[in-house]
């Protein structure tokens, strides 16, 4: 399928109908991930939050509550998986990103992709610079380019060079290619797979030609940017 093919459609429609069928084989583990998650902690199932996606509309992505309830969520704290206000419970959910396969429910909706950006905080991206806000030009995803090259494991500009790059190359064989790894990073782990833009097969001189005056507003993140979700 050509890209300009899978930009005006076809992307939408293999994500509509592969969100459907995941909805449907994952739904056994998502009642387990329910049943579990109200079982062992008391609060709410779901985590309520707002998040920007495509154009700047505001959403909130279903994810399973991880953390102990009545915790004051801090927009720029870093949250390693052994932070003490992590249930046990919510433990497991995170190092196999079960907490965030609610969010296919974002994609038959057409809020979220399967394969784009990760979406970030309406108050971090009140910050972009015009050269970030390429991200918001796609639907964000539950899995992107970056989070398969590292996610936390790699710096927040080197996140936005991968997000940049993936927007300009999207296309049906990259999504599959992104799908796949991704089970590979829940398998091993991210910091396996982390590497820098520049070491990726991706990195191409010339394009970042383009991108040079762009790319010394990365050099220095706005408040609360290195936390991206």
């Amino acid at each position: 399928m050509s890209r300009t093919l899978w930009a005006r459609g076809g992307k939408r429609v293999f994500e509509l109908l592969g969100g459907l069928l995941l909805v449907i084989l994952c739904s056994p583990i998502l009642a387990a991930a329910a049943v579990a998650t109200k079982l062992t902690s008391p609060g709410p199932l779901f985590f309520e939050h707002v998040r920007t996606g495509r154009g700047g509309v505001e959403f909130g992505p279903c994810k399973f509550r991880t953390m102990t309830p009545g915790r004051k969520y801090d927009t720029v704290e870093l949250i390693p998986l052994d932070h003490p206000e992590i249930t046990p419970v919510g433990r497991l959910l995170r190092r196999t990103k079960i907490d965030e396969l609610p969010q296919l429910f974002n994609v038959v909706k057409g809020e979220m992709s399967l394969v784009g950006p990760r979406p970030d905080l309406p108050e971090h991206v009140a910050q972009y610079t015009p050269f970030k806000l390429r991200r918001l030009a796609v639907r964000p995803g539950l899995t992107g380019l970056a989070q398969v090259n590292g996610a936390a494991e790699i710096s927040w500009d080197q996140r936005i060079r991968y997000d940049v790059h993936y927007i300009a190359h999207c296309s049906f064989w990259m999504d599959l290619k992104i799908l796949l790894k991704t089970i590979g990073v829940i398998i091993h782990g991210e910091d396996r797979y982390a590497r820098n833009f520049e070491d990726s097969p991706y990195y191409d001189p010339n394009e970042l030609l383009g991108w040079d005056e762009h790319l010394k507003a990365l050099d220095e993140p706005g408040p609360g940017e290195p936390t991206p979700p």
